[in-house]
């Protein structure tokens, strides 16, 4: 066991997340920041939500995701705080960054080397996609979204290979957080410390900086 030896786990990024109040919001801000609009991913029918997809190079994207308006209420609360009051106000004026997500080969390891509460893994599908992913079971983001949700895709298609390459990659992120300690001590654990950098912020905040065909563009 990777947790046992006291290796991290060797984790890559998959992909960020966008919420929006509406899908089309979030597309909208999206075309409009990085020039490029995303297009349509599909259904989550375990979670009432829908999301669109950038790509961000091979083996990565960007997701817009939002409540599925058509979609009735599931039965358990939304992932990614979607179903937060805090949420719903901050995405009343706006879209935003909200969170990221690693990829593992090995997710139960990578769980058990997290300090920060990942919840249960689910196995979760859509379309003819499949994957094992991490998801508190109240809906909550880890380390109010700076610690990382981990996700194991369950066949070796990934949504990235469907997606066109228009040019977009991530330079790098960077996080704020009221009590930065214990995320730093996490992503260490999770060999992510220089994936992402964490200082001092009165609100926890993700960030991340993407170079687009119009230069370098943060979001």
């Amino acid at each position: 066991m990777i947790s046992r030896i006291g290796v991290p786990p060797e984790l890559a990024l998959d992909h960020l997340v966008v919420a929006a109040a509406s899908l089309e919001a979030g597309a909208e801000w999206i075309a409009a920041r990085l020039g490029v609009r995303p297009v349509g991913g599909g259904r989550h029918e375990t979670m009432g939500t829908h999301n669109a997809l950038v790509g961000l190079g091979p083996g990565a994207y960007l997701e817009v995701m939002a409540i599925d308006p058509q979609a009735p209420a599931p039965g358990r609360a939304r992932w990614f705080d979607l179903d937060e009051p805090r949420m719903r106000a901050r995405l009343a004026e706006g879209p935003a960054l909200v969170h990221w997500v690693v990829r593992s080969r090995a997710i139960d390891d990578a769980r058990a080397a997290s300090d920060v509460e990942q919840g249960e893994i689910l196995t979760l599908c859509r379309g003819d996609f499949e994957w094992r992913m991490t998801v508190p079971a109240d809906g909550h983001l880890p380390a109010r979204g700076l610690v990382p949700t981990l996700i194991q895709w369950s066949k070796p298609r990934h949504p990235s290979e469907r997606l066109p390459d228009a040019g977009l990659r991530v330079v790098a992120l960077a996080g704020e957080h009221p009590e930065p300690a214990p995320v730093r001590a996490t992503l260490a654990r999770l060999g992510l410390s220089d994936m992402l950098k964490v200082t001092f912020g009165e609100s926890p905040r993700l960030a991340a900086m993407l170079r687009t065909p119009r230069g370098v563009v943060a979001i």
